[in-house]
């Protein structure tokens, strides 16, 4: 972080207010008047950093006691619709994308966004080297420095600002933003910045290919197929906003080579190393080469470029209607803002709409506002709380009964029930009888977050004190959702769809910061989801689709067996990493019958996990693994990671007790007297390479942890 500088604005704090409908979350900046009217909420002071006032609470000497002491602080960020929301920071590329589309399109930014988002990144600026790395807690890098250094300088930051100065050092001792990845250079040539010259082609034409050809779009990994849908369009019509003052100004700023001698062409694969995660294969830049030199220039044709242009704008058009304009995340909903722009016109209802979702990705904390991963981890988060207060037996104490009652209408509200418009055309997965990892508005079906939803309402629905909110047939449209996510060949699951195309499309991933995004991937996460809400709802339901239920589950154990590592670990893709994974595969082969007690496999599992337990007694793994493919220690141990090493071993069957309660009491000791506990490393992951903010972990899995400790052993002192 760097130190705040004389001058700088902050906006006050207690004025702000988190507004919850349905789900869908937006952070208001209220006038003095209208704060005394819409007094701040526990959830919202913790959110901000302000002191929530919450009391100390009795000492807990027993695993359940520290459960409900959690539970009492925890309970108290619930929002009124029953969900739980956070922070879902983490990436840095995320925010100027936001910012550019705003400064291109002419959206008034509020002055005290304008303040926090400068504040937000000020405070996640490397204070050794000035500069901003693919993540926070990442190295500096040519896209973290060059992008965020752009928004600032669009936010109002001056040319002159110490910090800007210093960031201004770091980029050109990297070569300058001509070194930055594709997204950089295509954000940088909207803005008017650069040239399209500067951008490798990114071809609408390939949206006409036939399905049946292995590298047709609608085979690609979702998120990348989104990206490039509106990223094709901008790139066809080479939109570029008109250079003003600033623009000009950052012409100067950006690069080593003064501007007017630069040759963008030349410098279309030019790459820091220090963003070259993924060099781009000899194949893509030798399509790249065919691209430019044969097909723009002699084959495209005008009329070919305008049957692309059509059918593109036509999916764009459907991803917006079919998300009420919240699109999949923050990296293709402001692309396809600017898309709606360009065709629409700025005041048209599709840029009014995308302006009011937008605010859905925006999150203000203690360091400022920043932008959201996705538009929250709302129905995630509710699902695992719920999950975790049944482990502990205490879902039907009057006590947490109205909070989870609450949860569960929250569930019920959020299911899916309708599937996309042009379901088909628009190459969506199934999605009626869904959940999605956000809100129900913005409509994709993830695997597992659909899992650990449908998990948590049969949990609480077949426990007598509560109601059946969901019908069985509702239930039942669950099920089938989930029977269409298995990958026949592997037996294994991935995140929102099937795998549709070969791991050789890797061979075409140009993102040049992330590894595995071009198509989906089994995922031992996802899959140990499935698997196990098939197995629970098999148990309460047993006559319905038994015969495909059995034959899945038969394919998933085997995927998971099949998975496993020669030293016994997993490698998880959602979270860091090995002690993620670990979890759930675990969980999933317990479901099948393997235990420590009759399966080598496990007790080989268990041994990973008791090798890098920490001598404080609990685990911590370092986000390098993810990079590495190989455990890397942090420095620290971590509560999160402790628990879920915890529910590992305590899934598995891990005869030694000891092991265990020590982790117990690590994770009862790292308690604050209110019953929270406080943030420590970053826990989650995407595409290897980028990590992100989960800090709803910190309360769900220790409660679930030391809740199946007390269910094991007993809720008795530990000394």
């Amino acid at each position: 972080m760097v130190a705040r500088q004389v001058g700088d604005q902050k906006t006050d704090a207690t004025r702000w207010r988190l507004r919850d409908v349905g789900g869908e979350q937006t952070w208001h900046y209220l006038s003095e008047e209208q704060a005394k009217e819409w007094p701040q909420t526990t959830a919202d002071k913790y959110f901000l950093g302000l002191p929530t006032e919450q009391p100390n609470l009795p000492q807990p000497k027993t695993p359940l006691q520290s459960a409900e002491n959690g539970l009492e602080f925890f309970s108290k960020l619930q929002l009124p619709p029953g969900n739980w929301g956070c922070e879902y920071g983490g990436p840095m590329f995320l925010l100027p994308g936001v910012v550019i589309t705003w400064y291109v399109t002419k959206t008034p930014i509020p002055d005290a966004y304008k303040i926090e988002l400068k504040n937000y990144l000020y405070a996640r600026q490397h204070p050794e080297d000035g500069g901003w790395g693919l993540h926070i807690e990442g190295d500096s890098s040519v896209f973290g420095t060059a992008m965020n250094y752009v928004a600032l300088r669009l936010l109002g930051a001056d040319a002159e600002d110490p910090r800007i100065i210093k960031a201004r050092g770091l980029l050109h001792k990297l070569g300058g933003a001509v070194n930055g990845p594709h997204w950089a250079k295509f954000w940088l040539s909207v803005l008017g910045v650069t040239p399209w010259d500067l951008v490798n082609p990114v071809p609408p034409e390939l949206w006409l290919v036939p399905d049946w050809v292995p590298i047709a779009p609608w085979r690609w990994w979702i998120h990348m197929r989104m990206v490039f849908l509106p990223m094709s369009f901008i790139w066809s019509r080479k939109w570029s906003f008109p250079a003003d003052k600033l623009v000009k100004e950052l012409r100067q700023e950006l690069f080593v080579e003064p501007y007017q001698t630069i040759n963008f062409a030349s410098h279309r694969n030019s790459i820091s190393r220090f963003d070259n995660y993924h060099p781009k294969s000899w194949v893509l830049n030798l399509i790249n080469w065919i691209l430019v030199n044969i097909w723009n220039p002699f084959l495209r044709t005008e009329s070919l470029v305008k049957r692309a242009e059509d059918w593109v704008w036509f999916l764009v058009k459907r991803e917006d209607e079919n998300s009420d304009y919240s699109d999949l995340a923050p990296v293709n909903a402001p692309m396809n803002m600017l898309c709606c722009y360009i065709v629409d016109g700025p005041d048209s209802y599709s840029v009014r709409r995308h302006r009011e979702r937008l605010h859905e990705f925006l999150w203000v904390k203690d360091e400022g506002m920043l932008v959201n991963g996705t538009n929250g981890v709302q129905n995630w988060d509710t699902s695992f709380l719920i999950q975790a207060v049944v482990e502990c037996d205490k879902a039907e104490d009057p006590k947490w009964r109205p909070m989870l009652e609450k949860a569960l209408e929250y569930l019920e509200s959020a299911q899916i029930r309708e599937e996309c418009v042009d379901q088909h055309i628009t190459y969506r997965q199934q999605r009626k009888g869904a959940w999605g990892f956000s809100t129900k508005s913005q409509g994709y079906t993830v695997s597992d977050t659909t899992s650990e939803g449908l998990k948590a309402v049969l949990m609480l629905q077949f426990l007598p004190s509560y109601p059946q909110l969901i019908s069985d047939e509702r239930i039942k449209e669950a099920i089938d959702v989930l029977l269409t996510m298995q990958n026949k060949k592997s037996g294994g699951c991935s995140s929102y769809e099937t795998q549709r195309g070969s791991e050789l499309m890797e061979w075409l991933n140009a993102a040049e910061v992330f590894g595995r995004i071009m198509v989906e991937y089994d995922y031992p996460e996802c899959t140990t989801a499935v698997v196990t809400a098939l197995t629970m709802f098999n148990k309460l339901y047993p006559s319905y689709r038994s015969r495909e239920i059995a034959v899945f589950k038969k394919g998933a154990y085997d995927y998971i067996r099949n998975v496993q590592r020669a030293d016994g670990s997993w490698y998880g893709s959602w979270a860091i990493c090995f002690t993620y994974a670990g979890m759930f595969a675990l969980e999933a082969l317990a479901t099948a019958g393997e235990t420590h007690t009759n399966s080598a496999r496990v007790r080989k599992g268990c041994q990973f996990f008791i090798d890098k337990q920490m001598k404080d007694g609990g685990w911590g793994e370092t986000y390098r693994s993810c990079e590495t493919g190989e455990y890397c220690q942090h420095k620290q141990s971590q509560v999160v990671q402790t628990a879920w090493a915890v529910i590992a071993l305590l899934e598995a069957g891990y005869p030694d007790r000891a092991p265990i309660e020590k982790a117990v009491k690590l994770i009862m000791s790292r308690q604050q007297p209110n019953g929270e506990w406080l943030q420590e490393g970053i826990e989650g992951v995407f595409n290897k390479s980028c990590m992100i903010s989960y800090p709803n972990y910190k309360f769900i899995f220790p409660i679930k942890a030391l809740g199946m400790f007390a269910k094991k052993y007993g809720d008795v002192e530990l000394q």
